[in-house]
């Protein structure tokens, strides 16, 4: 990777520790899964209008969607919602760094070398820290929700690896601002089903009117224009010119601005078990997404037969 893509790298990684701010602050005004959706719609409308469509194939679209979009914000935003601390929802999102390299070696046949085993291994062992840290405070289920959120993201990841991979020529730009029409109408159905066919929108007619309302709004713009557009953005720029086991470990490095900016703003003081649970998980998918891996073992076009969406 060259200086100036780590450069890029690393601005990912500041807007997107920063977000989890931005998610907390929207949260404590709008519910989960129409918040989720209102950050992709502000997107979604214009580029219907004026974005033209990225030559991509349609089921690498649809998986980045679905993954990167619907999965990993529906879990991770339900999961702030019920209770999962700012700064642990940015170390425990992380997952998807070793998750995407076990769909990589699953889906797309990329063998594994012993010391990404082994790495995986040691992320599980601190997840475990983890889980058995929150299970002692009665509130395991917001790790199991965030968790599911980085298997999302993970998907997510081998939607814009493969779509880069058919088509070399590719806007990255038109593919982030595409994915977010996915997710739009899933996540408003879930939020009409699930949450009530008035409370998101009650919550938008009154967010000029309320204490918490307006910092909600800030915290949308915040969320849609810098962390979707511009890091997504550059984040599919990076997957699409690299292998996923290459750029994953920079997303490893958002905790240490995530759990800094909580601590900061919000007070939010990790336990010890935490933090070291977290420093063994950073350990262990960096050894798993650092190495490069092997070839892939001889199959027919294996990218474009065995993900279906």
């Amino acid at each position: 990777m060259t200086t100036r893509d780590r450069l890029l790298g690393l601005t990912v990684v500041v807007l997107w520790g920063l977000n989890f701010l931005a998610i907390r602050i929207g949260l404590d005004h709008f519910p989960p899964f129409f918040f989720a959706a209102l950050r992709f719609a502000v997107i979604a409308i214009p580029v219907l209008m004026f974005v033209p469509r990225p030559i991509v194939r349609t089921r690498w679209l649809l998986l980045y969607g679905v993954g990167f979009g619907i999965l990993q914000f529906a879990f991770l935003f339900t999961a702030m919602r019920v209770g999962m601390p700012t700064g642990l929802a940015s170390l425990v999102l992380q997952s998807s760094a070793p998750f995407t390299v076990v769909l990589g070696a699953v889906l797309l046949r990329e063998r594994l070398r012993p010391v990404q085993v082994a790495g995986l291994a040691v992320a599980m062992l601190g997840m475990v820290v983890i889980g058995a840290d929150r299970l002692a405070n009665a509130t395991l289920l917001p790790v199991l929700l965030t968790l599911a959120g980085g298997l999302g993201w993970a998907f997510g990841n081998i939607g814009a690896r493969q779509a880069g991979a058919d088509s070399p020529g590719f806007d990255p730009l038109h593919l982030t601002l595409w994915m977010s029409v996915v997710p739009v109408l899933p996540l408003l159905a879930l939020s009409l089903a699930v949450e009530g066919p008035d409370t998101g929108f009650r919550a938008l007619g009154t967010a000029v009117s309320t204490a918490d309302g307006l910092p909600a709004l800030a915290a949308l713009a915040y969320i849609a224009i810098l962390a979707t557009v511009c890091g997504s953005g550059l984040w599919t720029y990076l997957m699409s010119r690299y292998p996923a086991g290459t750029v994953a470990p920079l997303s490893l490095l958002v905790p240490v601005v995530g759990i800094g900016a909580a601590w900061a703003v919000f007070d939010e003081q990790p336990s010890v078990a935490t933090l070291l649970g977290g420093v063994i998980v950073i350990a262990g998918a960096f050894a798993a997404t650092s190495a490069r891996p092997l070839r892939r073992t001889r199959a027919p076009k294996p990218d474009r037969s065995l993900v279906q969406v």
